[in-house]
């Protein structure tokens, strides 16, 4: 009784194998890789280091991301209200953590400290500097690409620490006019927004200082 159940089974095969050679069956399987766009979110601090400033030390903690700057990816947000994933087009690295490498560059190059020191250092630190990215994306419908970060300055102390400051910046770069718009200006308005942001922290850590 088993034969005449096998046989069917054992036709099937080469019909499988037969569809699986048509041209809309392997069409998946030759789709070419798409290479995404990718993008260095590293704001240049502009002008001349700040005289008369640099005699304490500053650790600058790893950056925290806020809900929805997690992801590498380009977001934007439509003139309705509806948030865009570029999938072919994403930073380098993810956004806090790219912020967080160009934030002491930024910090090193401003001169208000004399040593700006990461994670992981054995040198002593007068003051430390916690960040989170709290937004990095192009607003299409207001023509602009915003970046905000909320930070906290703290004071080392011999047996304890406190909270100098606390702060909330943001900063807004123009997009081009153009839509659909490419990643390209995208992403160049919105590391521009995030010089924005950086140049106020440090205007704010500056009034914090004196």
């Amino acid at each position: 009784m088993n034969g005449p159940t096998r046989r069917p089974l054992l036709m099937r095969r080469p019909v499988l194998a037969a569809l699986l050679a048509l041209p809309g069956c392997s069409a998946l399987q030759s789709r070419p890789y798409v290479e995404p766009l990718r993008f260095r979110l590293d704001p240049v601090r502009p002008g001349p280091p700040l005289r008369g400033f640099g005699g304490q030390t500053v650790l600058v903690r790893l950056a925290r991301a806020a809900p929805g700057t997690e992801g590498r990816m380009l977001r934007s947000i439509n003139p309705d209200g509806t948030v865009h994933v570029e999938y072919y087009a994403e930073w380098v690295a993810p956004p806090a953590e790219a912020m967080d490498e160009a934030l002491r560059r930024w910090l090193v190059a401003s001169g208000l400290f004399a040593a700006v020191l990461a994670p992981g250092t054995r040198a002593s630190s007068d003051l430390v500097l916690e960040t989170e990215l709290t937004a990095l994306h192009a607003d299409l419908g207001q023509g602009l690409a915003r970046a905000s970060l909320s930070a906290v300055l703290l004071r080392e102390g011999a047996l304890d620490r406190r909270a100098v400051r606390q702060f909330t910046v943001s900063g807004t770069a123009p997009l081009p006019p153009e839509r659909p718009l490419r990643p390209e200006p995208q992403a160049q308005a919105m590391v521009a927004a995030l010089a924005g942001a950086f140049m106020q922290l440090e205007q704010q850590i500056l009034i914090a200082s004196r």
